[in-house]
């Protein structure tokens, strides 16, 4: 009997896609759920969420955006997606491993 396609993959990987504003990227993971939508514009919107809350504490981010099953993370101008990217991609495993 075969395996599930999932089961033989594992987890699929966080993806990055780009989106129309240049100071925007969206993130998207298998086991990405939320019951619904947070948008942290500060410290304490974000602290309603851990995920948000972490996100929003790297250097560069000024907002997070938590909606469905999909994370959007906005940096400052000038911040390179070089030195974003990685650091977000980092806190969503942690999270959906359960850190």
């Amino acid at each position: 009997m075969r395996a599930p396609l999932p089961a033989i993959l594992g987890p699929m990987p966080v993806q990055i896609h780009p989106t129309p504003n240049p100071n925007a990227h969206k993130y998207t993971a298998s086991g990405l759920k939320f019951s619904g939508p947070l948008n942290a514009s500060t410290r304490e919107e974000a602290s309603k969420h851990p995920l948000a809350a972490r996100l929003f504490a790297l250097e560069n981010v000024y907002n997070v955006f938590l909606v469905q099953d999909f994370v959007t993370v906005n940096k400052v101008a000038g911040a390179e997606w070089e030195d974003v990217d990685g650091n977000v991609v980092g806190i969503i495993e942690k999270f959906l491993e359960g850190g």
